[in-house]
């Protein structure tokens, strides 16, 4: 793992539109930034992409459809962009593409059912939508399978507990999905897709039960980090606390280890990015016990077994979008004091 020395932050341009909840890919040194939502609340059409090398942003013809919450992916050179919220705060079942090279959206076979919060995965080429919330806000336990040049969605056995803004990691011929939600409710099921078989496996469930966790992959191992705990049902005078738990998971052992004082996070957060970057789980920003957002930063060293402080973000802020890129993670949008225009990425410097 790189030394926590090895991390700094680069600081791109600001937005031209300040924004949460919007959608991200990243292609070929280009950060493409999707829909979201405004300072009112209401979904955005608005498309931006950042040009990494000349630090530059151009605003690009707006979605078709504006959308919060949806699920983005670059295939080759399109830009593909799944379900969401519209501006009426309805699941969307619309699925859209951005032509990099034309520059122009393209509207695509649409879901079977309007859906937010999808988890979504690629390989080879194919794309794998999971879970959801529909219309009548109720998890959906949907697993699609759309392949471009059909351009046809095809549906696959559903996920034995339907949720939705769950997270999903793709490892050899598994999906992995754990996290996420039921209505307001945190949902522990872990559960695994083997693309070759097309079954589901049931693994342990997360030993605790935290909203607002974030969830990260590393080596293979599962990491559910942080969040915010409920109290039991018999202590009624304690209220929601913020946690700074981290349970592991190792498909290899089949089992959570038990979380030890020794693993924990340093700082209490829910609502922060996590992610894996230099061989270590990282923990950005996020809400904890202080009145404004965290911009607090720890790096998880898997052969260490500890967390260490890596440098703060520039700017302190909760409900980020992220998306990984080659040797960089990016954070994007969320709030400050309101929604945010700032993308920032956590990088390794090349250290002699």
């Amino acid at each position: 793992a790189a030394g926590a020395g090895a991390f700094a932050w680069a600081t791109f341009p600001a937005m031209p539109t300040r924004r949460v909840y919007c959608s991200a890919a990243h292609r070929d040194g280009q950060l493409f930034v999707l829909g979201g939502c405004g300072g009112g609340g209401r979904a955005l059409g608005t498309a931006e992409v950042l040009d990494l090398p000349a630090q530059r942003w151009t605003t690009l013809p707006p979605l078709p459809t504006p959308r919060a919450g949806a699920a983005a992916l670059a295939l080759g050179k399109q830009i593909l962009v799944v379900g969401g919220v519209d501006a009426a705060q309805s699941p969307l079942a619309s699925v859209e593409v951005y032509h990099v090279d034309e520059g122009k959206w393209e509207k695509k076979a649409a879901l079977a059912q309007p859906s937010m919060g999808i988890s979504a995965v690629q390989r080879d080429g194919a794309v794998y939508a999971l879970g959801g919330m529909g219309a009548d806000t109720s998890p959906q336990a949907l697993v699609r399978v759309y392949e471009p040049a059909k351009d046809h969605w095809q549906p696959l056995p559903s996920m034995p507990t339907p949720c939705y803004g769950a997270s999903a990691f793709l490892q050899g011929n598994k999906i992995f999905i754990l996290g996420g939600r039921q209505g307001k409710l945190p949902v522990t099921a872990f559960e695994a897709f083997d693309l070759e078989t097309r079954s589901w496996t049931r693994y342990p469930s997360v030993p605790s039960r935290r909203a607002f966790a974030a969830c990260a992959m590393a080596d293979g191992v599962v990491f559910s980090l942080g969040g915010l705990q409920q109290p039991g049902p018999h202590n009624f005078y304690s209220r929601p606390h913020f946690v700074n738990t981290v349970e592991m998971f190792d498909p290899a052992q089949g089992v959570w280890r038990k979380p030890n004082r020794t693993i924990r996070m340093k700082e209490k957060r829910a609502d922060f990015v996590a992610g894996c970057l230099g061989g270590r789980v990282v923990a950005v920003g996020g809400l904890g016990n202080q009145s404004c957002p965290l911009d607090s930063v720890e790096g998880f060293s898997l052969s260490q077994k500890k967390w260490e402080p890596l440098p703060p973000m520039p700017t302190g802020r909760c409900s980020c979008s992220s998306c990984p890129a080659p040797s960089l993670l990016f954070v994007i949008g969320g709030v400050a004091q309101g929604p945010s225009g700032a993308v920032e990425a956590l990088c390794l410097r090349d250290v002699p």
